[in-house]
């Protein structure tokens, strides 16, 4: 097994290893922890190191627990005609995405309140959330025929 099998990320600070299923330190700002940047540090001195370049006003280190390597699915993505596959990480976080609500319920309760004087029942959530799923799905799907990696509102039409 090598070193990037053994480890399930690498520290954003020091660049040491995280093994699976052990203490890390994520940066409570939301811009440090969100999907893009997804920092992570071994230690609070590797957290404490970033917090000046980051320039934070307010932050703390929030203590996690690294996945389990069995937790850890590997699916592979098959783009377009050709047969270029692609290898993804899934980790616990990101699987549940397929079953996440994808609308901000009190948006849409609120609109249809203000528009129709109407109570909303809970479950249209789950369909209005399949829907979106489904559109979002088509246009990717015209963006990877144009050979384009950014989906555009033209892909939604």
């Amino acid at each position: 097994m090598n070193q990037e099998e053994s480890n399930w990320r690498e520290c954003s600070s020091c660049k040491k290893g995280i093994a699976y299923n052990t203490k890390y330190y994520e940066c409570s700002v939301s811009t440090c922890n969100g999907f893009r940047t997804g920092y992570v540090f071994c230690s609070v001195p590797c957290w404490e190191r970033h917090v000046p370049g980051a320039k934070h006003r307010d932050a703390s280190a929030i203590e996690k627990m690294s996945p389990k390597k069995e937790n850890i699915q590997v699916r592979r993505i098959v783009a377009g005609a050709a047969s270029t596959h692609t290898t993804s990480v899934v980790t616990g976080a990101q699987k549940n995405v397929d079953n996440e609500i994808l609308v901000v319920v009190s948006k849409v309760k609120a609109y249809i309140k203000s528009q129709a004087d109407m109570n909303v029942s809970d479950e249209i959530m789950e369909t209005l959330s399949t829907r979106i799923r489904f559109f979002c799905d088509e246009a990717i799907k015209k963006a990877r025929s144009d050979g384009r990696k950014t989906v555009l509102d033209r892909d939604m039409r």
